[in-house]
């Protein structure tokens, strides 16, 4: 992969006409290694949030060996990297033919279930197994999460009760997890999910060997500040105590766009524009699906393309308009850049690790895969500033 040192010397180069997107490997482990330093649990990494070789390794190489995966491809992904860290199944739903390859090509052995149904699949797709690990997830509130996940998993606590019961009659161990939602800007929704945990716990009499705290765990956009990570991992330490447990189970939890997101970076270059509409070369069917349904709001910058150009200090608030021909290819912003920014110009838009290249697609033919590395810091960062600075072990 060609490298960069920053973003302006890959555009005063290369000039491209196509998107182009931007991986800073340095990023990834800082995020790591805040998480592994912080955390009070092992830490899994989500793959489904950004699947490239060069992310994948380089948390490899920071110190992460966990993986969530939620496919069959993804646990492809992580084996051509790796033959010995370890995958779990965190898909609450799954074919009978993805289990049984899981299991018996790849040597998967832990699988997440919310149904009766899906726990008799895993059982029978293994030829009834007697070495796995089965996690229920229960349904929690995503109240605090800028993207709600809560309506298509999880089991209510009463169906939670008996499903616990019956994976411990055919796991070797079992756990208990749920998932607060994507972007949650509160520590307290991880409160409420272990609360739930540990009312199931009393219930059942049964303490599960893990317990598995999901995701969730924000990163910083210009209208989203979060509150400093730290405060969600001592959130997190209180109210596991407060479960008083005799023994307390291994706790892990399964970041994605808290530890990817300030790796990724898209350039985009604008092809027209129309009073405060700006029309570019990439949108919403190509890295920036998520600034359009959810959306969510990037970093951006206008790119100083050679030293003479003159950059307005003036700033306006735009809207995009990506480059196919659906007007649903609308990003409403606000996107704040110089008043003078005009056709040919171009522009990084930043906190793209997250979810920028899973959600491509070939839609009108626009399509672009070109990936380089660059060196430069990210547009806005929640490991280098005072929001987490203080707390961060390198």
């Amino acid at each position: 992969m060609q490298k960069f040192k920053s973003v302006e010397e890959l555009v005063n180069q290369l000039k491209p006409e196509k998107p182009v997107y931007c991986i800073r490997k340095h990023s990834v482990t800082s995020a790591s290694k805040f998480f592994q330093n912080n955390f009070p649990g092992e830490v899994l990494y989500a793959v489904k949030t950004n699947p490239h070789p060069n992310i994948i390794k380089t948390l490899m190489d920071s110190g992460i060996d966990q993986f969530d995966i939620a496919s069959i491809e993804e646990i492809k992904q992580v084996r051509q990297l790796s033959s010995t860290a370890k995958c779990s199944y965190m898909h609450t739903v799954k074919s009978p033919e993805s289990i049984k390859r899981a299991y018996f090509e790849y040597g998967i052995k832990t699988f997440s279930l919310d149904t009766k149904e899906e726990l008799i699949k895993i059982i029978k797709n293994t030829d009834n197994a007697k070495n796995l690990e089965l996690f229920v997830r229960i349904a929690v509130s995503n109240e605090h999460a800028e993207i709600d996940l809560s309506k298509k998993f999880g089991a209510l606590n009463s169906e939670a009760l008996g499903l616990l019961r019956l994976a411990k009659q055919h796991a070797k161990k079992v756990g208990l997890s749920f998932h607060v939602g994507s972007q949650c800007m509160h520590p307290i929704s991880y409160t409420k999910g272990i609360s739930k945990i540990g009312n199931i716990i009393k219930k059942t009499k049964i303490i599960p060997d893990y317990i598995n705290i999901g995701g969730g765990f924000p990163t910083i956009y210009p209208d989203l500040i979060p509150q400093n990570l730290v405060k969600y991992f001592n959130e997190i330490k209180k109210s596991l105590e407060n479960l008083k447990l005799e023994k307390m189970p291994k706790i892990i939890c399964e970041p994605g766009r808290a530890l990817v997101a300030e790796s990724g970076s898209t350039i985009v270059k604008v092809n027209l524009r129309k009073k405060q509409n700006l029309y570019i070369n990439d949108g919403t069917y190509g890295t920036l699906f998520d600034a359009g349904t959810p959306n969510i709001i990037y970093p951006s910058k206008m790119i100083r393309e050679n030293s003479n150009k003159f950059i307005s200090k003036k700033m306006t608030a735009f809207n995009f308009f990506g480059p196919t021909c659906d007007s649903m290819d609308y990003m409403k912003g606000p996107f704040v850049l110089p008043n003078n920014i005009k056709e040919n110009d171009y522009i990084e838009l930043g906190q793209l690790g997250a979810y920028g290249l899973t959600f491509r697609t070939q839609f009108n033919g626009f399509y672009s895969d070109e990936i380089y590395e660059v060196e430069d810091a990210p547009i806005m960062s929640l490991y280098n500033n005072d929001i987490n600075k203080s707390t961060f072990v390198a």
